[in-house]
């Protein structure tokens, strides 16, 4: 266990502080890729089982893809904020080590496609250099943390929410409490009550508030799409700044050792919530909230520095031109910063897709003209900030030129679309090619609609909504239809998502279409809104208004399987007869287990929590533990045949099946032992107690399964048991 207790000894992370030095950062990302290096040449060796090492690297930001042999590498980018050097960096790594391209993300990342697993280490070390990272861009841990685009210069914010959001991007990153969780959590940061942000369907979401003063937020919980869509709980109206990491700490202990572990489909926060209610899933936490080392974490308004405008801006008008392209681009894509001579320019980048050579290209134009703070929006595109009214046309110009002068930013034209079956193994259909279909098909029928902000279409190749098509107007994921022993592609429509006015929606299901019948079912529906749709009133509106009946009613003739051709079972960008080949999915745990495995689990736990004492890191040594309590235990269980599917019921059949048993006796209450953590000070004294209690329940595990390892069919554990 040399390395990995070197590793953790060379860590920094001080959890009483929400801040980190360039220094500090880039020394444990280097970390981090070390030990990426050392775990693929365990796993090459044969010394990692490949169902462990896919946990792993998950957490690493290495996710499988559909082709066989290379991976898809995420980026964890806070609030989507990048510099022109930072955007420069990940063009070379896309040349040198993917395709020469870089996806933009509706969680605000950036990924890299065809990526050998032999070549990760180098991408996220060229990225470490400019102070990215990787780590928890995957797998079941908090995820990366979102944020309106423009904060900072929405005219409606009470204040900049980036301090905040950088605080809790600080405060989770490598935090024990959320590296192994049975789902991942999701957190957003919206900058007002516009919820630009979507704070409403996220584990976490915050909108900011003024209370008497004091700077705080509106607190939502346990929101989510997926194919169960709900509206996150509005928890307080008003919480402190000084109280959101404790809060969302104690949160996320509660679903760690509460959340589903065996139905992946059930293992997330909102399920937890409609499982204990409300009250009683506030009750958990702020029972866990009183046992945390701290109960308000300051975090600094001075931990975020905006970038400063790179020219100073004078008075000046944008006049008319008869440049049609760049008037429709003034009107959609440029905004006045308020109180300013400034603008902010947002770039639609037509699928989230961006070539390396474009991203150098704009990298360059940023530090001509703009402030040195790139924004990539959830609805994958660009915001550049604080170009002065002078320079307007001269950028269009120079953006033109590189291709990334398109109209339409953030309307109807600006289709959202995960990369579907391009890429993805849980992918039914294809989303990027009906994407582009549905966005040529507007131009060229519907022109009425060229500048509407109020539609929004967007598209998931899955339910899984990584497009997130239940928060659009006109929402599509991927699905597929029977006729007499044939498949073809289709897509679910969803109609009413998105934000109003300040009050969410969530979209409904109405029915499923073939793709190719797609492009007309958007004519009907915006034929029919511009005929029926009372004044002002907004699609989404329009859509919760006439109903669900209403628009089946309105679209099921495109349902009709009589009027079917041949080119209805070929999918969009495909001249071959569709046929349906969904792989398995990454974001949960693996599908087999070995006994000797799980409790070489609990082993790196337990070094992991010495290492953190050593350096007075006592609140995560503790947790690091309580982990390494759960595991081995847990491996006890299995080899009895006995379910494991959260944390709290490992700790209560441990006490059923092992109470009685005289070796046990120091742990004759189990769950009260090993939940200790809860009711105990944090301290130096209480942190070594309880780290020699679970090493000597870690020696004990380890006589037991000594015992029993001359039986081999006691080894294997199917997934079915435990996920996590």
């Amino acid at each position: 266990m040399k390395f990995r207790r070197d590793f953790f000894l060379n860590q920094i992370r001080i959890m009483s502080v929400t801040s980190r030095t360039k220094e500090q950062f880039i020394a444990e990302a280097n970390a981090d890729v070390d030990e990426l290096k050392f775990k693929i040449e365990q796993f090459k060796k044969g010394q990692m089982n490949e169902d462990k090492f896919k946990h792993y690297r998950l957490t690493r930001g290495v996710y499988g893809q559909r082709q066989l042999g290379v991976h898809m590498f995420r980026t964890k980018i806070p609030f989507g904020h990048v510099t022109a050097d930072q955007l420069y960096r990940l063009a070379d790594i896309s040349d040198a080590y993917a395709t020469g391209n870089l996806h933009i993300t509706t969680r605000q990342n950036i990924q890299f496609h065809y990526v050998k697993l032999k070549n990760s280490p180098k991408v996220w070390e060229l990225m470490a250099d400019v102070g990215m990272n990787a780590r928890e861009a995957c797998g079941n841990t908090v995820r990366n943390i979102t944020a309106s685009s423009n904060a900072g210069i929405d005219p409606e914010e009470l204040f900049d929410i980036t301090p905040y959001v950088v605080g809790v991007y600080n405060y989770f990153l490598r935090n024990p409490i959320c590296q192994e969780m049975g789902r991942k959590i999701k957190i957003a940061f919206s900058s007002s009550d516009a919820d630009s942000a979507f704070t409403y369907f996220h584990d976490f979401g915050f909108i900011p508030r003024i209370n008497k003063g004091q700077r705080g937020f509106k607190l939502l919980l346990a929101g989510g799409l997926g194919a169960q869509a709900m509206e996150a709980a509005t928890i307080s109206e008003f919480i402190s700044t000084e109280e959101i990491i404790p809060f969302m700490e104690a949160a996320i202990r509660v679903f760690d050792r509460y959340g589903e572990r065996e139905k992946r489909f059930k293992a997330r926060m909102k399920f937890l919530l409609k499982s204990f209610g409300q009250e009683e899933l506030l009750r958990l936490i702020h029972e866990e909230l009183k046992a945390l080392p701290a109960q308000q974490i300051e975090i600094a308004e001075d931990l975020w520095q905006a970038p400063q405008p790179k020219k100073q801006a004078i008075p000046y008008e944008l006049k008319a031109t008869d440049d049609r392209a760049f008037e429709l681009w003034k009107q959609t894509n440029l905004k006045k910063i308020k109180g300013t001579d400034y603008y902010s320019v947002n770039i639609k980048i037509r699928l989230g897709d961006i070539s390396s050579d474009r991203a150098r290209a704009l990298s360059k134009i940023v530090k001509r003209y703009f402030a040195d703070d790139i924004r990539f929006t959830v609805h994958q595109g660009i915001l550049l900030r604080f170009a002065a009214a002078q320079d307007i046309e001269q950028i269009y110009n120079e953006l033109n030129i590189i291709g990334l002068a398109d109209f339409g930013a953030e309307t109807i034209l600006d289709v959202t679309a995960c990369p579907g079956t391009d890429t993805c193994n849980l992918a039914v259909t294809n989303s990027t090619g009906l994407a582009e279909e549905i966005e040529n098909h507007i131009k060229k029928t519907h022109e009425a609609f060229l500048i509407n902000e109020d539609i929004s279409i967007k598209i998931s190749g899955c339910m899984n909504a990584c497009g997130q098509h239940m928060a659009a107007s006109i929402g599509l994921h991927g699905s597929s239809i029977k006729v007499d022993g044939r498949i073809l592609p289709a897509m679910q429509v969803v109609l009413g998502g998105g934000v109003v006015g300040h009050k969410a929606y969530i979209a409904e299901k109405i029915i499923k279409l073939p793709t190719k019948r797609i492009p007309e079912a958007i004519s009907i529906l915006l034929n029919d809104y511009h005929e029926v749709a009372e004044i002002d009133e907004h699609f989404t509106e329009y859509a919760v208004r006439l109903g669900k009946k209403y628009f089946y009613e309105l679209l099921k003739d495109l349902a009709d399987k009589d009027s079917l051709t041949n080119l209805d079972f070929l999918d969009w960008g495909h001249e071959e007869e569709y046929v349906q080949a969904i792989g398995v999915g990454e974001c949960a745990g693996v599908a087999l287990d070995m006994l000797s495995s799980i409790v070489k689990d609990s082993d790196e736990k337990l070094e992991s929590a010495w290492a953190k004492l050593e350096i007075s890191e006592y609140s995560e040594a503790i947790y690091h533990a309580y982990t390494s309590f759960i595991v081995g235990a847990k491996a006890l269980l299995l080899a009895k045949d006995v379910k494991c599917n959260t944390h709290i019921k490992i700790l209560e059949d441990f006490q059923t099946h092992y109470g009685q048993d005289p070796l046990w006796a120091k742990e004759s209450n189990f769950p009260e032992y090993v939940l200790r953590m809860k009711t105990e000070n944090a301290d130096q004294e209480f942190a070594v107690k309880y780290l020699e209690d679970a090493s000597a329940f870690n020696q004990k595990v380890h006589a037991v399964r000594s015992d029993k390892t001359q039986s081999p069919d006691d080894l294997l554990v199917t997934a079915s048991y435990y996920n996590a």
